[in-house]
């Protein structure tokens, strides 16, 4: 099982960049939520995908009686979607504001900051 999740984490690692690489915003943003969520699969992947008891030591015990699911990696990516989902919102409503101000989502259309007057700037040495 842990093969065909480390094929889905090459599948979501490879799509995210290919729309990071893209000139609209839309596609940058949605690139962003697919890598945070490859990122999760990574981590989750890397914490064993079993179905074995919970880690809870049994009384009188001094360690577990067997292999047992490990919380750690669950635990953390609780916390990164939280953290993902909140940042992707942040990152929508940021492109929202650009969009009304710039009439615009292609990148290379939002150079606000270059004066339209003067030449482009040489693209090589």
């Amino acid at each position: 099982m842990e093969t065909w999740f480390s094929l889905l984490v090459t599948l979501f690692f490879t799509v995210a960049i290919y729309l990071l690489l893209s000139k609209s915003v839309i596609r940058i943003l949605l690139g962003v939520a697919i890598l945070g969520n490859a990122v999760n699969l990574l981590i989750f992947t890397g914490g064993r995908l079993t179905r074995d008891v919970p880690p809870v030591i049994a009384e009188g015990a001094d360690t577990l009686g067997g292999p047992a699911a490990n919380a750690l990696p669950q635990a953390l990516i609780l916390t990164a979607i939280v953290i993902s989902f909140s940042f992707f919102a942040f990152l929508l409503v940021l492109a929202w504001r650009a969009y009304e101000d710039l009439a615009t989502d292609n990148t290379d259309e939002m150079r606000v900051a270059e004066p339209v007057s003067e030449p482009a700037p040489p693209l090589g040495y």
